[in-house]
């Protein structure tokens, strides 16, 4: 019963605020000749306002002994708003009683102050430390980078990359620092692990038995259902990564490729890598629009376990990738051409191709990105593709290319990087293609730059007499 009444504080509460500082904007311009037909209003708007704001504070009271929220705020909160009472009280009385009372305007203006101040503290347990600045860092932190990026999503910490951004951004504003609904924190992991009041969320190694899978899969409209229908609701591949990752033990410190991925979770993790674009880099989109893709094509592609998603929202060109299919081949890379003109970001890295494939490639003449990293791609294969007059990056990182072979890609203007570590390059070939490629971005991984003549003096040492 007491909880009931606790959970009438948020109704509550509006009533004070709006009464009270309708009552106080009223004392302040009442004693303007203009407004004086007001001060009718105010008794009765400061006595109603009073009469709330203590019925907050007991509802208030009783809602802090939940235990859900941070102690240190639920006291700061708490004490402003017994001070609101209390100022609200003076107020109706000194209104009241109509003493003698020189500046008269100062207890409108200090119970505002309180009610503004009150109400932020509020906000912030219900909403967060920063729900006020939050929508300002978005915006600001959107026109820098749209997600964060996950390079190599096999390197990647499960939980800390994968598993803690969704936490934070679906799970935190009611199981966070501020607010901890059922007496359940996630925002640290000891804390994660040991649950809150109905017990343990997480049973690592079994998905299915977790509290946290169980709830998360219950209806929308169930009262248990997490997070609430009224809240952001995890997406199915979201879904799909937090099963994974406590299926696989729930462990805070192993990366990706540590733990077991069935084949169901390998385009899921593949995809990371191919939705976080920082806007500073080239959108590497064609301006000129396409027709839609063959769905048959794209999906037999997504059967075989390749990545197929457009490269942005409402585009009909696509990114594939091969990450997920090591095993793919020229046969499968055949395939590919009913989405020459759809094609623009292709990665076929540690795949079995080899020259053969780039006959495919050069077909392909919207690819903007091409990653053939540790590829049996060879100078003849290079050659293929050195008609590709959009390419604006090439990965060609563990391969038998020389520099011969990336000369052939002179030609391309579009050309801004090409990574080159681990291949037939050799030092001494540095001077040639740097004079080449002015323009080029070359990245050379592991290699040492060679100095030039005109960079130092050599020093020899002196010539030792020859033994008498």
């Amino acid at each position: 019963m007491f909880e009931f009444f606790g959970h009438l504080h948020p109704v509550l509460v509006h009533l004070p605020i709006g009464i009270l500082l309708l009552a106080c904007f009223f004392q302040l311009i009442s004693e303007k000749e203009k407004y004086r037909q007001l001060q009718y209003a105010i008794g009765i708007s400061l006595f109603w306002g009073m009469v709330c704001a203590i019925a907050s504070c007991v509802t208030g009271y009783i809602l802090s002994n939940s235990g859900d929220y941070d102690e240190e705020l639920v006291g700061k909160h708490q004490w402003l708003g017994i001070g609101v009472a209390v100022v609200s009280l003076v107020n109706y009385l000194l209104y009241r009683y109509r003493p003698v009372v020189s500046y008269k305007w100062v207890l409108p203006l200090v119970l505002i102050f309180m009610i503004a101040v009150t109400g932020h503290l509020g906000g912030s347990l219900t909403h967060g430390s920063d729900y006020l600045s939050a929508s300002f860092k978005k915006i600001v932190s959107d026109t820098v980078v749209v997600k964060k990026s996950i390079p190599n999503v096999q390197e990647a910490l499960a939980y800390t990359d994968i598993v803690q951004p969704l936490l934070q951004s679906k799970c935190y504003g009611c199981h966070g620092a501020n607010k901890q609904k059922g007496k359940l924190r996630m925002d640290q992991t000891d804390l994660l692990m040991k649950g809150g009041k109905d017990g343990v969320v997480i049973e690592a190694g079994k998905a299915n038995e977790s509290e946290m899978i169980k709830r998360i899969m219950l209806e929308k409209a169930d009262e248990h259902h997490m997070p609430p229908k009224e809240k952001p609701q995890l997406t199915e591949r979201e879904i799909a990564l937090l099963h994974w990752w406590i299926a696989g033990g729930a462990s805070f410190t192993k990366k990706t490729k540590e733990l077991q991925q069935p084949e169901k979770i390998k385009p899921v993790l593949a995809s990371l890598q191919n939705t976080t674009t920082e806007k500073k880099e080239p959108a590497g989109i064609p301006v000129a629009p396409v027709e839609k893709g063959d769905d048959a094509v794209i999906k037999k592609l997504r059967g075989m376990g390749v990545v197929v998603v457009p490269v942005a929202a409402n585009s009909n060109y696509l990114s594939v990738s091969f990450v997920t299919l090591p095993a793919a081949a020229d046969k499968d890379i055949q395939l590919l051409l009913p989405l020459k003109k759809q094609l623009v970001w292709l990665k076929l890295s540690d795949t079995k191709i080899t020259d053969v494939s780039m006959g495919v490639l050069a077909q392909c003449s919207n690819l903007t990105r091409l990653q053939l990293d540790s590829t049996g791609i060879t100078d003849k294969g290079l050659s293929s593709v050195s008609g590709l007059s959009q390419l604006q990056m090439i990965n060609l990182v563990a391969t038998k290319i020389s520099a011969a072979g990336l000369l052939l890609l002179k030609d391309l203007k579009a050309l801004q990087s090409v990574y080159v570590y681990k291949t037939g390059i050799k030092s001494t070939d540095w001077v040639l293609l740097k004079k080449s490629f002015p323009k080029l971005r070359i990245d050379t991984g592991g290699y040492t730059v060679p100095l030039f003549e005109t960079d130092t003096s050599l020093v020899k040492p002196p010539k030792q007499p020859e033994a008498k």
